[in-house]
């Protein structure tokens, strides 16, 4: 199904057949995680009058969307995207639209408001990796794979980005739960578009004994990803101190972050954009130990522009390390788990994400801020090295040979948000 010429190109991707059209409704869906968060936590404040009731609720609320993907992965492998899809986003949808209505006007109950949150992100539909596994069936060529993986996670990067623009134009004259009904309309239809493509597959074969992607074979990706969440998170928390400690103003700080995402996003589309010849786990491994260093650097800048400009060299590592990720989790998963290596992939970057702040946030005040860096820079590294260290699975035949030719051709044997799932691809 692929067509593209001998230098493949970010066209070419968008030129296979159907592409554009399910890639379109795929991102309308997942436009919904970038503005659901928001909506939530102002909606929620607004409703309770608390933070920290806000603040549970949001932690439920990411806890049961990432600790529970890849069960849900599972289902969308076993059934099929075209027969599970539509019910996780059914049900989702409906469990925002009645958190949505408890949060409408203040005094909702917190418990009640909490039980809806909990029980919406358990059933999150998992777009991205579902997204990524049919981006691997459209594009059998691993070149040209590398480039729809790349364009995947800069587009999701956007989401995020104008996910909570939306939302802050929206409650600019509606009720915060507005936001909560948006992003149940975006999952819902995006996602009954997305499954109406004609390229949709139905239930994957079951993978063979044997050949499953276990725990050695997802360990470097899954590692790298839960190393690159860690840092990410704690440089944002690490950022806004530094910013404090030498006068800044915090209004500044917006735009230290923002250089991470800009970079991030250069650095996906370059990655995507090169022919590398190195194996996708080398490739890896480098990209861990770039972003690790350039991290523990930043600790030294010597003022806020600096910064800024360590930050915009590091993201330039965040996306091609995450893509890279993924393409190595699909290399790694038989037919019939394919989805659910990805949201493994999916679930570390995040969880990392979650627990990185609170241990940044334990380390700050009790060391110098240039050792905390240091210890953000040294989680990135010390994934590279379990990357490095971690045992692979073997391919099935198909792939081994695919992955071959590849090869011969010039091209290594293997070429997301939010987010992502975004910023790799989160959910």
């Amino acid at each position: 199904m692929s067509t593209h010429p001998s230098r493949p190109s970010y066209a070419a991707v968008l030129r296979v057949p159907h592409a554009r059209r399910t890639f379109a409704a795929a991102l309308a869906a997942r436009l919904s995680y970038g503005t659901v968060s928001l909506a939530v936590l102002l909606s929620v404040t607004r409703a309770t009058g608390s933070y920290a009731v806000s603040g549970a609720v949001m932690s439920l609320f990411g806890a049961m969307t990432v600790f529970l993907m890849p069960f849900r992965a599972s289902l969308i492998d076993r059934h099929g995207p075209r027969r599970a899809l539509p019910v996780m986003a059914a049900v989702y949808g409906v469990l925002l639209c009645a958190l949505a209505a408890l949060t409408w006007r203040p005094g909702a109950h917190a418990a009640a408001v909490a039980g809806a949150a909990a029980l919406a992100g358990a059933c999150a539909p998992p777009l991205g990796p579902t997204m990524r596994a049919l981006w691997a069936d459209l594009v059998p060529d691993r070149a040209l794979l590398q480039r729809a993986y790349s364009l995947d996670g800069v587009a999701e990067e956007l989401l995020y980005v104008s996910g909570p623009v939306l939302v802050g134009a929206l409650v600019g004259f509606a009720p915060p739960a507005s936001g909560i009904l948006l992003s149940a309309l975006l999952i819902v239809g995006g996602t009954c578009a997305f499954v109406m493509s004609p390229v949709m597959p139905g239930p994957r074969p079951a993978a063979e004994k044997g050949r499953r992607a276990g725990v050695r074979g997802l360990l470097p990706p899954v590692a790298v990803a839960l190393g690159v969440g860690l840092t990410l998170s704690g440089v944002d928390l690490l950022a806004a101190v530094f910013a404090a400690e030498r006068s800044y103003d915090p209004a500044l700080v917006p735009w230290v972050l923002g250089a991470l995402s800009a970079g991030s996003a250069m650095g996906g589309l370059v990655n995507g954009a090169v022919a590398w010849r190195a194996h996708a786990r080398t490739r890896l491994c480098w990209f861990a130990v770039g972003l690790g260093a350039v991290v523990a650097a930043g600790g030294l800048a010597p003022g806020l522009w600096s910064l800024t400009g360590a930050m915009a060299l590091a993201g330039a590592f965040i996306a091609p390390a995450l893509t890279t990720a993924y393409l190595l989790a699909d290399e790694s998963a038989a037919e019939g788990s394919r989805t659910q290596a990805g949201a493994w992939v999916n679930t570390a970057v995040n969880a990392g994400c979650a627990g990185g702040a609170l241990v940044t946030g334990l380390l700050i005040g009790r060391f110098p801020l240039a050792v905390c860096f240091t210890a953000a820079g040294a989680t990135a590294l010390a994934a590279a090295l379990a990357a490095a260290l971690g045992g692979r699975s073997p391919l099935p035949a198909a792939r081994r040979r695919e992955g071959a030719t590849v090869a011969a051709g010039g091209e290594g044997a293997v070429a997301r948000t939010g987010a992502g799932e975004g910023a790799a691809g989160r959910r």
